[in-house]
């Protein structure tokens, strides 16, 4: 008896595989007015090459920095290969899973993945974006390609639009906060008065300040998630924003001026959570791991960041547990 096969799609941003791929990688991102609207749609495209042409020496010099491209393709491969392995473990009476990845912004597109996932035979298929808190910049607009895309194909589709509560995905934070704690000498099982030396500051990536003033859930989410972690720590924490760009009002505040506040208020220790971030990408390992920890040096702070999700084997269950969550809800498995 063939058993049958149900498709898992990761989606998610994408990043330039090489320096040579930076302009286009940035013109694709630019061109899409669910990221930052750019004037009139018939002007948007124009734009988006006027800022890609112009940003795009600066941004290869990021780039080379952290090793000419980004890592963002390789770990959400990892991921996807570890997802598979699981769902697939010890499942003789179950479907087989295969897990594909689908990128908006570079290659694999989704659209390339989704043909595949058709030549595969692959009736089912759940979409997971890997960005826990839901917001129309990137879990809305990889959705709405995904949808566009499979509306030739005979595949049944059922999406997850945001996960930032999943106990596993908490618990996963948790671990790597923890992790980063134990960096410092100070233990996280000391008194409270010396605990209370180190500071914990949430960079989430940042949006237009003007999405949220019409409904995107983005900021309620990322408080949701630090809400579950500090029921589970009792930790000192701050919010702030990193990775804007373009000439629109952004969310405050920015990770640049949380650091130097910080510093004037006499905080030495701090531990920066990537909280809106699943892998390794420029935002952790130039941005922060860099420019951030130079900053917080220059001002006499100790930062240190916490490992980024990537494989950590608590985050893969956690994907697998929002997968078979939403498969069973949907009723293709019992």
């Amino acid at each position: 008896m063939n058993r049958e096969k149900i498709g898992v799609i990761l989606l998610n941003l994408g990043g330039p595989d090489s320096l040579k791929a930076v302009k286009p990688f940035l013109y694709n991102l630019f061109s899409d007015k669910l990221i930052i609207r750019l004037g009139p749609s018939f002007t948007q495209k124009l734009f988006a090459l006027i800022i890609s042409s112009l940003r795009s020496k600066t941004v290869k010099k990021y780039y080379e920095a952290i090793g000419g491209k980004s890592p963002i393709l390789d770990i959400t491969n990892q991921q996807a290969k570890a997802l598979e392995q699981l769902l697939n473990l010890d499942n003789d009476s179950n479907p087989i899973f295969k897990v594909y990845v689908g990128m908006r912004y570079w290659h694999p597109y989704i659209h390339e993945t989704v043909n595949n996932i058709y030549n595969d035979g692959i009736k089912k298929l759940i979409a997971l974006p890997l960005y826990p808190h839901y917001s129309i910049t990137t879990s809305g607009s990889s959705l709405s390609v995904l949808k566009e895309a499979i509306k030739k194909y005979p595949i049944r589709l059922i999406t997850v639009e945001s996960w930032y509560d999943n106990p596993m995905y908490i618990s996963a934070l948790v671990e790597l906060i923890k992790k980063g704690l134990e960096r410092f000498s100070l233990s996280f099982n000391e008194q409270q008065s010396e605990k209370d030396k180190i500071n914990v500051l949430f960079s989430a990536h940042s949006l237009p300040e003007k999405f949220i003033k019409e409904g995107d859930p983005y900021v309620e989410h990322i408080m949701g998630t630090i809400k579950k972690i500090t029921e589970i720590l009792d930790i000192k924490w701050h919010l702030s924003y990193q990775s804007k760009s373009g000439p629109v009002k952004w969310l405050e505040p920015s990770t640049e001026e949380t650091i130097i506040n910080l510093s004037r208020e006499g905080v030495k220790n701090l531990i920066i959570v990537p909280i809106s971030f699943v892998s390794d990408h420029i935002e952790t390992l130039f941005e922060i791991d860099i420019l951030y920890k130079d900053l917080a040096k220059s001002h006499g702070i100790k930062m240190v960041r916490t490992e980024s999700l990537n494989t950590n084997p608590t985050f893969i269950r956690a994907l697998k547990d929002i997968t078979m969550n939403n498969i069973k809800k949907a009723g293709w498995i019992n």
